[in-house]
């Protein structure tokens, strides 16, 4: 089963009502209906909503005799891109947690959603949606089961969703609850000894969980000193700072840290990203790893950070609010820069490293980025690892995109889209990345680097047609030719230029223009051969092939296909051999060449099979059983799509392809 719930805490206080009530909905729930069991959690930040949506989960989950098959999460605050939530990308996120394999994922917001419910039909899912602002970013997450559950938590109502089985506000915890929770959490005898202080001291909290352990964890700390003087000292001090009574708290526990760990508080407020692994905070405090670990755990101990994530580093919403007015109060603006600084020029390096390990080598504009001193590189072992990374690393490298044009980094923000071009191929999430491109072009013209404009221009484009903006991705290619045309004469600066035209071709034939998209195929292929560049005249020659052949120049598309398949089996170039022979089948099936065709086809589904590339065989398997239905082998055709429909279920492709 996926378990996608954080371990439970140790504390928990209060909440019966809600887990009873939720339990007893379940129970009456009819698993018959079509669509799933939805509750709703309503309050202000710091109410502790997420943990109780964890512990309703975990409840639901023990509650079945047979449990859920998944229990799936999804912050929406993590994907926010100033303030907007693009569905189609959170639907990306719950396919790949249903088992869907990244290259099976549908390009397009309405094929996602029909994956979903396909993928959810009949299943006994828990899905959490945390940090909803408003309905239209939840209903396209809901399950098509009515076995299922849907948690969602909110700081307001969502009017536009309708429809919640359950409904809770969730306010501060009572004062008795919240002195239960002190208690547990402190474990001190002082708390027997001196009640009004602790009357006092709860007074501060203001019934927030959150406070409430902060709070706590500061009479850890602090185990000598009477709390009255501690209370008086705070107090005293804050009195006529007019800020909320709960910053109190946490301002006790900032005051306590030692300096490194309150620069790294500082710093973790304007870092990119909602979370970040060791190796970056490393990075963005610069002091080395044994001092990153050491301020790490004081944070930790003082309870200003968020535990949620294992292995990563996050600051609580209202904790980043607050750590941002001490950085305001206590820190300068060059030191939060140079943080800043710091960690985009290491993500931009690790970015890069992961970009060469997972595609190899290939056209780059930016220059490698060097080693960030006192900071360790993370290590690819291979591709799927670097494909990984650069995943798993997506909401930071995007963020880091957008505070490094916002910081004038202007270089580090463009370069950053390289490799995130690299990461794009591979995971469809387009409006992060159109917006990052976009961002990265805005970098590379207020740089005034003429190859750098010409390579976002393209990157852009792509994207951009990709979701039927056609117009638009052909005012950025115009852009980019324009460019190219004042470009100089080196080998990357002309191999730049033809990968302009290669855009354009790319872009006709998304849009059917075939004759067209020859015209530029050819003039790219051209200009490769002037180079000398045998990769490109290769690909080029490919995609001139295909373009001919949607043409119906059958024996000139034969003829440079025939070309293509030859050359890309001398180069070793396995993927391209196969799909080279892909489409030459295509075209000898198309010219009565049934022999020749099935041979090829036969060739590339064996190498697509020893490859373990499972989408080109099920394409190929599709192919196979047209021809076989040509030819009036019904048996084998049926065969051949069993096959396919086969391999489409087993990675949660679409069951329909059309």
């Amino acid at each position: 089963m996926t378990n996608q719930l954080p371990p439970e805490p140790v504390h928990f206080v209060d909440r019966a009502e809600e887990q009873d009530r939720t339990a007893r909905e379940l129970a009456d729930w009819d698993e018959g209906r079509s669509r799933p069991l939805r509750v709703a959690l309503v309050g202000m930040a710091g109410t502790g909503k997420t943990e109780l949506v964890f512990r309703l989960a975990r409840m639901l989950q023990e509650s079945r005799p047979d449990g859920f098959e998944r229990i799936l999460y999804s912050d929406l605050d993590d994907l926010r891109c100033e303030g907007v939530v693009e569905p189609a990308d959170v639907l990306a996120d719950l396919l790949r947690s249903l088992g869907v394999e990244s290259g099976w994922i549908e390009d397009s917001f309405a094929a996602r959603r029909r994956q979903y419910w396909e993928q959810t039909e009949g299943k006994r899912l828990v899905v959490i949606v945390d940090n909803a602002r408003y309905g239209t970013e939840v209903e396209p997450l809901l399950p098509s089961s009515g076995a299922s559950v849907v948690i969602v938590a909110s700081h307001g109502r969502l009017h536009d969703l309708p429809g919640a089985d359950l409904e809770f506000d969730i306010g501060p915890l009572e004062k008795s609850d919240a002195e239960e929770l002190l208690r547990q959490v402190a474990e001190d005898p002082r708390l027997d000894a001196e009640p009004e202080a602790v009357r006092r001291l709860l007074e501060l909290c203001d019934g927030l969980p959150i406070a409430v352990h902060v709070a706590a964890r500061w009479i850890r700390r602090h185990r000598r000193r009477p709390l009255s003087r501690m209370l008086d000292e705070l107090s005293a001090e804050l009195h006529d700072k007019g800020m909320p009574v709960v910053e109190k708290v946490w301002d006790a526990a900032y005051e306590g840290l030692g300096s490194d760990a309150a620069l790294l508080y500082r710093l973790l407020a304007h870092a990119a990203g909602p979370s970040l692994p060791f190796e970056g905070v490393t990075a963005l405090l610069g002091r080395g790893e044994d001092s990153a670990d050491a301020a790490l755990e004081e944070l930790e101990a003082a309870g200003l950070l968020d535990n949620r994530e294992e292995q990563r580093v996050r600051l609580h919403g209202l904790l980043r609010a607050h750590a941002k007015r001490r950085a305001a109060h206590d820190g300068t603006p060059e030191e939060t820069s140079a943080g800043q600084s710091r960690l985009i020029r290491w993500y931009l390096r690790q970015a890069q490293r992961a970009d060469v390990a997972a595609a190899g080598t290939r056209l780059a504009v930016a220059e490698r980025a060097p080693e960030i001193p006192l900071t360790a590189d993370v290590p690819f072992a291979s591709k799927p690892e670097a494909y990984a990374w650069l995943e798993s690393e997506r909401h930071v490298l995007f963020d880091c995109v957008r505070v490094a044009h916002a910081r004038g980094f202007h270089h580090e923000s463009w370069a950053l889209c390289e490799p995130l071009w690299t990461h794009f191929l591979d995971h469809r999430h387009y409006a992060d990345v159109i917006d990052a491109f976009r961002t990265g072009l805005a970098a590379a013209l207020r740089s005034e680097d003429l190859p750098a404009i010409v390579r976002m221009r393209c990157q852009l484009a792509r994207p951009l047609w990709e979701q039927g903006e056609f117009q638009v991705a052909a005012e950025e290619l115009e852009g980019a030719a324009d460019a190219a045309r004042t470009l100089g004469t080196s080998r990357t600066e002309r191999i730049l230029a033809a990968s302009v035209m290669e855009f354009h071709g790319s872009l006709h034939t998304a849009q059917g223009k075939w004759r067209d998209a020859v015209g530029d195929f050819d003039a790219a292929r051209e200009q490769h051969v002037a180079i000398g560049n045998e990769y490109g005249v290769l690909l080029l020659t490919y995609r001139l092939g295909e373009a001919l052949a949607a043409l119906g120049e059958l024996d000139r598309a034969a003829a440079l296909l025939s070309d293509a398949h030859t050359e890309a089996r001398k180069m070793g170039r396995e993927r391209l051999t196969a799909r080279t022979g892909f489409a030459l089948a295509g075209v000898r099936q198309s010219l009565g060449q049934i022999a020749a065709a099935r041979d090829l086809y036969t060739e590339s589904l064996a190498s697509a099979r020893d490859r373990k590339g499972d989408r080109d065989a099920a394409l190929t398997l599709d192919a196979l059983a047209g021809l076989a239905e040509e030819t009036g082998d019904d048996a084998g055709a049926r065969e051949h799509r069993a096959a396919a429909a086969a391999l489409r279920a087993r990675h949660g492709g679409l069951s329909q392809t059309g």
